[in-house]
C-alpha cells in the first residue's frame, strides 16, 4: 500500500424506496427484497424487445440483438459479472463489464465508466434488484435515486421514473436473467475487485478475507469473508467488518486482513488507517466487534508502515504475529491473541521485503513468503525463505509467482497458503491485475496449487486463468 489517504466520505443516511403502495427503507434498514441476481458471468435479455441483450456499444449502455452468429465482440459487449453492490445494501448488484469498467448511471444515462472510488460512484454504480413485469424478470432501481430503474428508451438505457411512458415503462425496465454470452474465466474466484486474500480452512471450509478494492487510494472501509468447500464455487458472507460505525479509531483504509482461531474464537487481524486492530467473533464470518478500542499496533509503532498482520499457529499452540511494509517484524501472542511483549519483536531482514509476510510450516520447516516492488507495478511477485524455527533465521530462496504477460497477468502477490486437511495438498491465493483493464487499484483474487520440490523447496507457481 502507500500514504495515508483521507478518510472516506459517507453517502447520507437512509432513503426512501416506493414499491407501489409500499415503502421501505433502504441504508438503515434492508429493503424489500424480490428477485435476485446471482454473482458470476450473466447476461440480461429484455422481456419486450425480441433477441435483445443490454450491452455496451462506445462505453455508453443500451439493448441490441445478440445472438449465436454474433461476433465475439458483441457477446462479449453483452456479458458482465455481476457482483454485490458497491454502495452495499441487502439485494443491490453491480455490473462489471469484460474490460473492468462499471455500469453506472451519470445524467440518468446508463454508460461505462472506470470505478473512481468515490461514494458517488459507487452508488451510481449500485442497482437494487426488483420483481419484474413477467414471471421470473427482474428490475433495476437505482440506489442513490429511489423509484428510478434502469429502462431502455429509443434502445439507449436510461435510470427513469415510471411516469415516463407509463404505458410500456414496466416491459422496457424488465429483463431476464440468462447465462452469459461469453463463458467467465475459472478465475477470479471471487468475482468483482478484491485483493490482498487470507485463505484459512477453519471448521470444515476455506475461507477468504480479502481486501476490498477498486477504491481510488486504496481507501475501501469494509471487509467481507467469502466460503467454500472446494475452493471453486464462493459463498458471499457479506461485510463482516465495517470500519466506520464499529472501529472507533479508523474509518478508512481497510487492508490486508488475516484469522485466526483459539478456544472457540475467531479473531480478526486488520489494516486501518496504516495501524493494525484486532476484532474477535464467535464465528469465521462474524459479526466481529473491537476488544481493544484502539490499534492493536499503533501507527509510527517502528519504522515503515503498521500494516498487513498475519498470524500463524504452530503445532505446539503458541501463535506469532507478523507485519510490517518496508521492514518485517514478528513477536509471539499472549493467550489472550490481542496483546503481546513489545520488547519481545523481532526485525527480519530479508532480500528486498515489501510487505506482505505470511508464515506457514510444512513438516520441520517454516516457510516465510511475502512480496516484492509495489503493488500498483506489474513487477510485484512474490519471494520465500525458509527456516527451521518461526524467527527464523531465513534462507533465501528466491521467487515463486511472478507476472505471466502472455496471460495478461500483471502484479500476482499479496500471497497466502492453505493446507488441504489431512493430506500434503497445497494452494496459494493471490491478487493480480484485474483481467483485462486493471491496475494496482482494480484487482482480483484468485488461487492455485503450489507443490514442493523432493528437497522441500517450492516449485514456481504456475497462474493460472
Amino acid at each position: 500500500m502507500s500514504l495515508p489517504r483521507p478518510s472516506r466520505k459517507r453517502l447520507a443516511g437512509a432513503m426512501t424506496v416506493v414499491l407501489g403502495a409500499s415503502v421501505a427503507a433502504v441504508g438503515t434498514a434492508a429493503p424489500v427484497l424480490a428477485a435476485e441476481i446471482p454473482s458470476g458471468a450473466r447476461s440480461l435479455q429484455s422481456v419486450n424487445v425480441a433477441g435483445s441483450y443490454l450491452r455496451h456499444t462506445d462505453y455508453l449502455g443500451g439493448i441490441a440483438a445478440v445472438s449465436s452468429t454474433s461476433t465475439t465482440q458483441a457477446k462479449k459487449d453483452a456479458t458482465f459479472t455481476v457482483t454485490p453492490g458497491l454502495a452495499g445494501g441487502a439485494g443491490c448488484v453491480s455490473f462489471q463489464a469484460a474490460n473492468g469498467m462499471w455500469l453506472r448511471h451519470r445524467d440518468y444515462r446508463i454508460r461505462l465508466e472506470t470505478n473512481a472510488g468515490t461514494a458517488t460512484f459507487l452508488a451510481d454504480a449500485t442497482f437494487c434488484v426488483r420483481d419484474g413485469s413477467t414471471g421470473g424478470s427482474v428490475r433495476l432501481e437505482s440506489f442513490n435515486y429511489p423509484g428510478r430503474f434502469l429502462r431502455h428508451r429509443d434502445s439507449a438505457l436510461w435510470i427513469d421514473p415510471p411516469a415516463t411512458n407509463a404505458n410500456t415503462f414496466a416491459a422496457d425496465s424488465s429483463f431476464r436473467v440468462t447465462a452469459p454470452w461469453v463463458a467467465g474465466a475459472r478465475s477470479p474466484v471471487i468475482k468483482g475487485l478484491y485483493a490482498d486474500p487470507n485463505i484459512a480452512h477453519l471448521g470444515g471450509r476455506y475461507y477468504i478475507y480479502p481486501t476490498t478494492d477498486g477504491y481510488h487510494g486504496w481507501s475501501g472501509s469494509r471487509f467481507k469473508a467469502f466460503s467454500s468447500t472446494d475452493l471453486v464455487n464462493w459463498t458471499d458472507h457479506g461485510t463482516i467488518l465495517d470500519l466506520g460505525p464499529q472501529i472507533a479509531w479508523a474509518d478508512d483504509r481497510a487492508w490486508a486482513p488475516t484469522i485466526a482461531y483459539r478456544d472457540n474464537r475467531y479473531y480478526f487481524y486488520f489494516s486501518a488507517a496504516t495501524s493494525i486492530g484486532v476484532a474477535t467473533s464467535s464465528s469465521p464470518t462474524g459479526p466481529f466487534t473491537d476488544p481493544l478500542g484502539r490499534p492493536l499496533i499503533a501507527a509510527g509503532f517502528r519504522g515503515g508502515q503498521m500494516i498487513d498482520p498475519q498470524v500463524f499457529t504452530d503445532t505446539d499452540g503458541q501463535s506469532y504475529l507478523y507485519w510490517g511494509n518496508g521492514s518485517a517484524y514478528a513477536v509471539r501472542l499472549n493467550a489472550d491473541m490481542i496483546s503481546f511483549d513489545a520488547s519481545q519483536v523481532r526485525t527480519f531482514s530479508l532480500p528486498d521485503f515489501r510487505e506482505g509476510a505470511f508464515v506457514f510450516k510444512r513438516g520441520a520447516t517454516y516457510y516465510m513468503t511475502y512480496s516484492v516492488d509495489d503493488t500498483g507495478s506489474e513487477n510485484y511477485h512474490v519471494e520465500y525463505a525458509t527456516g527451521a524455527s518461526p524467527f527464523g533465521p531465513w534462507t533465501h530462496r528466491g521467487t515463486i509467482l511472478s507476472k505471466n504477460l502472455s496471460l495478461g497477468i500483471k502484479g500476482p502477490a499479496h500471497q497466502s497458503v492453505v493446507k488441504a486437511p489431512d493430506s500434503d495438498t497445497w494452494h496459494i491465493a493471490y491478487h493480480r491485475f484485474a483481467i483485462p483493464a486493471g491496475n494496482g487499484t482494480n484487482r482480483e483474487v484468485t488461487v492455485d496449487r503450489m507443490r514442493f520440490n523432493a528437497d522441500g523447496t517450492i516449485q514456481p507457481v504456475i497462474p493460472t486463468l
